[in-house]
């Protein structure tokens, strides 16, 4: 099984997205294996967002992303970072389908509601800055064997 990251951004905690966030994630049948409300402080996010540091977007997205509390997550299943991100749909809400988050909530790129890992070199990385590992919570769903072969 495979781990990946998910944050509900300030945006979505605002607009009371997280339960809509969430059930879409448990209903495709992944599974929670972490979750906290968090105001992430500057120095993490900073360390987050570091492959952007220098790009002229970099000071607001720091802005953003410390405004307010984010939903951060841990979900684990079967190829986890690419199920998450087809749900996500793109980053640009205008380019988003239909039935993604993004397609279905967002507006602007910028305020999109919703993050997840791109790969699970990214998913291990933001796991561990965000996560102790007495965070994740081992346990196995009634209905795995329902879920996958």
């Amino acid at each position: 099984m495979e781990r990946t990251f998910v944050m509900v951004k300030p945006d979505g905690v605002q607009r009371a997205l997280i339960g809509n966030i969430v059930s879409r994630l448990e209903r495709k049948g992944l599974k929670v294996i972490a979750m906290k409300i968090y105001r992430i402080p500057r120095d993490i996010a900073e360390r987050f967002y570091a492959e952007h540091k220098g790009k002229q977007f970099y000071d607001g997205l720091i802005n953003y992303i410390t405004s307010g509390p984010a939903v951060c997550m841990v979900w684990e299943g079967h190829e986890a970072v690419s199920v998450v991100r087809a749900i996500m749909g793109k980053t640009n809400p205008a380019e988003a389908q239909p039935g993604t988050v993004r397609g279905d909530f967002a507006l602007h790129p910028g305020r999109n509601a919703i993050h997840g890992s791109d790969s699970q070199a990214s998913a291990k990385r933001e796991i561990n800055l965000l996560f102790n590992d007495y965070e994740l919570i081992d346990y196995r769903r009634i209905d795995a064997e329902w879920l996958v072969e």
